[in-house]
């Protein structure tokens, strides 16, 4: 929800150029072999491992049909574990080249240094999203967050980019939260 709604809401009224980053929560949360969710944390690794194969040959847009297309299936049409990845990559006209890179750990060390520069940003207790950005002294900053349910309408979308670079910024902030009472409102399939 966080990436439509900077995508949709705030990059063309902000002229925003946006890079989109891996964070391997195989790599984050290092889970143990017997756990009950460890096929879901390598495919999830995995995928990203065919997002930089991506990257490294066809470029941040490619990058980005890829993330749009893999958020289609997972969160509006409810299937992680059993897309197919080849039908993915065909119908957002890139090559099924990028399928090798699923088992390929080359991949690894690029995943884990753009990982790591975004957890740097935020610091190491947080989870996904990141948001990173230059701050007015030209040095990158960064948020976890914000976590939303919905993408807000344009005025308040304004509003609330606005406010998370005003809070980033802000010298001694570091947390907002409030427990979640409700699941993401995914809307029409894109």
């Amino acid at each position: 929800m966080t990436a439509r709604w900077v995508v949709d809401g705030v990059q063309t009224q902000r002229d925003l150029e946006i890079t989109w980053q891996p964070i391997s929560l195989y790599f984050k949360n290092n889970p143990a072999e017997d756990n009950p969710r460890l096929s879901w944390y390598q495919r999830s690794h995995n995928l990203l491992r065919v997002m930089e194969s991506i990257r490294s040959s066809e470029g941040n847009d490619a990058v980005q049909r890829y993330y749009w297309e893999l958020g289609r299936r997972i969160h509006h049409d409810k299937d992680f574990m059993n897309f197919d990845l080849e039908e993915v990559l065909a119908s957002i006209g890139l090559s099924t080249n990028h399928l090798d890179a699923f088992t390929d750990s080359k991949f690894d060390e690029e995943i884990r240094s753009r990982m790591d520069a975004g957890i740097s940003l935020a610091g190491d207790d947080i989870g996904t999203p990141i948001i990173g950005f230059e701050g007015k002294n030209g040095d990158m900053v960064g948020i976890f967050g914000p976590v939303i349910t919905r993408v807000p309408d344009k005025e308040q979308s304004l509003d609330l980019w606005d406010s998370v670079l005003t809070l980033t910024t802000t010298p001694g902030f570091w947390e907002l939260k409030r427990t979640r009472t409700e699941k993401p409102e995914f809307g029409e399939r894109p």
